[in-house]
């Protein structure tokens, strides 16, 4: 399979336990998944169009709202899929980062525990 035959999930976190988990439930799925650390790089690589855009509302180095929004808000990118994770105590977070564009924002331990299937749902799609 070539490169740009593979769909590919791009992920804003740094997280240790994240970035394993995300990698294995990608591979296990078929995805490709490349991890971003600052927002330059998250814009960037949003422009290859993957299926989905992971984000840690929490990660350092980049402001995840205003990347979202900025996402968003470009005609060229606003059909990909965002999917937040916040902690469970953090509503007002998971409020602006779904205001700015998010399609879905989830608990920390809902994200971890449902990736299989949300990853295998992008997987399939043509």
């Amino acid at each position: 399979m070539q490169k740009q035959d593979r769909k590919k999930v791009l992920a804003a976190v740094t997280d240790l336990f994240f970035t394993v988990k995300i990698s294995d439930a990608a591979k296990r799925t078929g995805l490709e998944v490349e991890f971003v650390k600052t927002e330059k790089d998250l814009l960037e690589k949003a422009k290859e169009k993957p299926v989905l855009i992971v984000v840690d509302l929490n990660i350092n180095g980049l402001s995840p709202v205003r990347a979202i929004s900025k996402i968003k808000h470009n005609s060229e990118l606003k059909s990909i899929s965002i999917l937040g994770f916040v902690s469970h105590l953090q509503a007002d977070l998971k409020r602006e980062a779904l205001e700015a564009g998010a399609n879905m924002v989830l608990a920390r331990s809902a994200f971890s525990q449902n990736m299989p299937q949300i990853f295998k749902r992008y997987a399939d799609l043509s």
